[in-house]
């Protein structure tokens, strides 16, 4: 059994959905997890309010209640990838993420995730993502290094002031000239089913990318991809609405079988730069990963 070495934190919401008590919530909020488990963490003390007070069976639902617990898992995968540091100074951290690896715990994963990596390496145990890729995205993480900066920087992501540039491979016919050609895709994109896939559909835009074709041969190609939006899997739906899913994406254009993580396969997207005006020194900052998708 692996067991999260950090709690996770739940806001209760405003609007009760029916619960009594903190348990009923915690059945109405996660489906998939037994009845059984939960009552189980709750006599283990393993879930706890924000003062360190232990919750009980008999807990009352209050709205905006912290609520503190404990993941687990019976076998967490061992991600066979290394992460780097970029940079480093008072204020944030700068990661390269590898293929496979979640950014903070998630699914099977409570332990073995970027976030923690990096804490147990520095030794700063307050390290906290300021914004997240997808588990099988490599690329540029931003982290929190200061908690007293730390809302100055999760800003940025809030109100869009960072721009992130993406490469993405993908199959391509033969005789297809796209090299230098540039789209801009807007449309609406809302959930599908199952819920963790998206789908465009009609309706005022939400979603916009500029994607362009910066290398080919002829059976792949080389996209740059700047999201102007951040909607969930925006632009691993926009490349397949252009009629070129990137390659090996297990959700789209079709969802495959759930199966374990081919690691000799992974989903040709990278994010390759962050670029921002940096909000203490007000100097313009720019990150790059010095590696690139390649073709062949």
């Amino acid at each position: 059994m692996a067991i999260s070495q950090s709690p996770s934190k739940l806001s209760l919401p405003i609007v009760n959905p029916g619960a009594t008590t903190v348990f009923e919530y915690l059945l109405i909020k996660f489906p998939y997890v037994s009845a059984n488990i939960w009552q189980q963490r709750i006599n283990d003390g393993k879930v706890h309010y924000h003062d360190g007070s232990l919750l009980t069976m008999q807990s009352p639902f209050q709205p905006q209640q912290r609520i503190y617990y404990y993941r687990e898992v019976e076998n967490e995968p061992i991600v066979p990838f290394s992460e780097s540091i970029l940079f480093q100074d008072q204020h944030i951290l700068v990661a390269y993420k590898p293929h496979f690896l979640a950014v903070t715990p998630g699914g099977q994963y409570v332990n073995e995730c970027l976030q923690n990596r990096l804490r147990e390496r520095t030794g700063i145990n307050t390290l906290q993502a300021l914004h997240r890729l997808d588990r099988v995205t490599a690329g540029l993480v931003m982290f929190s290094v200061n908690t007293d900066s730390r809302a100055l920087y999760h800003d940025l992501f809030e109100n869009k002031r960072i721009l992130k540039t993406y490469q993405a491979v993908v199959n391509i016919t033969k005789g297809q000239v796209l090299i230098d050609k540039e789209w801009q895709v807007n449309n609406r994109i809302e959930n599908s089913e199952p819920r963790f896939t998206m789908r465009i559909t009609e309706g005022e835009a939400n979603s916009h990318s500029i994607i362009k074709c910066i290398q080919q041969t002829t059976q792949q190609a080389l996209f740059e991809l700047t999201p102007v939006t951040g909607k969930t899997h925006q632009l691993r739906v926009h490349m397949q609405s252009l009629g070129w899913p990137i390659v090996n994406d297990k959700y789209y254009p079709h969802l495959q079988p759930l199966s374990e993580d081919d690691y000799s396969a992974p989903l040709q997207l990278l994010a390759k730069e962050l670029k921002f005006i940096d909000p203490i020194t007000q100097q313009p900052r720019y990150f790059q990963y010095e590696g690139n998708l390649s073709l062949f």
